[in-house]
């Protein structure tokens, strides 16, 4: 039978992110892709104005019905959850549509740029350190990952001794694979792989473009992906990150403005299915 990865995240209309992108990328990569919804908007929040209908209460009843039905799932994968209840929700999902052989990807939607999103509290990254322990893989960026490991942000330059150190108390924390994203290294950015077992490794590509938004979700969609189809680790941070250059240039190139994300669409046909 056809893989199912269960995605866990809201829906905006209008932006590319979210369950907009992790929809078409899961379902190309060959695997079907399943919407749990946190919140429907009319278009994400990075935009001056925003419809927004919080799922929380309708999620229990959703759920529900899956139950009925008896459902499996070869990957769950989350992304940003905005409250305490809903972590709890995903919590009881995990446990229980859950196989020995389940893929769950939890990917820590906390914040950027050394500050947290303006609907994160304390309680919920405490919340999140906890959601990491159903983990198998995470996807955190550097202030995401300075978080869950406690670690002091700062602008400029990481040594990998300390690279090392983070990714091993995120790992400590549940998953066995970590991928800590958006490291600035001069000219390039870069991906520290942390595998358990295996020898750590730092993937860069060159700066391309503007920073745009869902970049992150384009990321953890092939990860996710290529999470339940078995494929290597570290392959599938080279693949993700050499994809996710290629749209931002594309967008460039079309003068996609940065809030509308990135044009995948017109280059889907080049992301690789190992």
């Amino acid at each position: 039978m056809q893989k199912k990865i269960a995605v866990i995240n809201d829906i905006a209309g209008f932006g590319r992110c979210a369950v907009a992108v992790s929809l078409p990328i899961i379902s190309y990569m060959g695997v079907q892709c399943c919407p749990v919804p946190t919140a429907v908007l009319s278009n994400h929040m990075g935009y001056p104005n925003y419809f927004i209908d919080d799922y929380t209460e309708r999620m229990k009843e959703y759920i529900d019905n899956w139950r009925q039905l008896g459902l499996r799932f070869e990957g769950i994968a989350t992304g940003f959850l905005g409250s305490v209840k809903q972590i709890e929700i995903v919590k009881g999902f995990i446990n229980h549509f859950s196989q020995e052989d389940t893929i769950v990807i939890v990917d820590p939607v906390m914040g950027d740029h050394g500050r947290l999103y303006s609907t994160y509290t304390e309680e919920l990254c405490d919340r999140m350190r906890e959601l990491e322990g159903y983990a198998d893989i995470t996807t955190p960026n550097l202030t995401e990952a300075c978080r869950l490991a406690d670690v002091p942000y700062r602008e400029g330059a990481w040594c990998k001794k300390e690279l090392y150190a983070m990714a091993e108390r995120i790992a400590s924390l549940g998953p066995s694979r970590v991928v800590i994203t958006g490291i600035p290294q001069g000219e390039f950015i870069a991906n520290y792989v942390y595998e358990k077992g295996q020898e750590p490794q730092i993937i860069r590509t060159h700066r391309a473009g503007a920073e745009r938004s869902g970049t992150g979700d384009v990321f953890s969609s092939i990860i996710a992906a290529d999470g339940v189809n078995g494929v290597p680790f570290h392959k599938s941070v080279r693949k993700a990150s050499g994809f996710v250059k290629k749209c931002i240039v594309r967008s460039d190139e079309r003068g996609v403005p940065k809030t509308d994300g990135v044009c995948f669409e017109e280059i889907l046909y080049q992301l690789r299915r190992d």
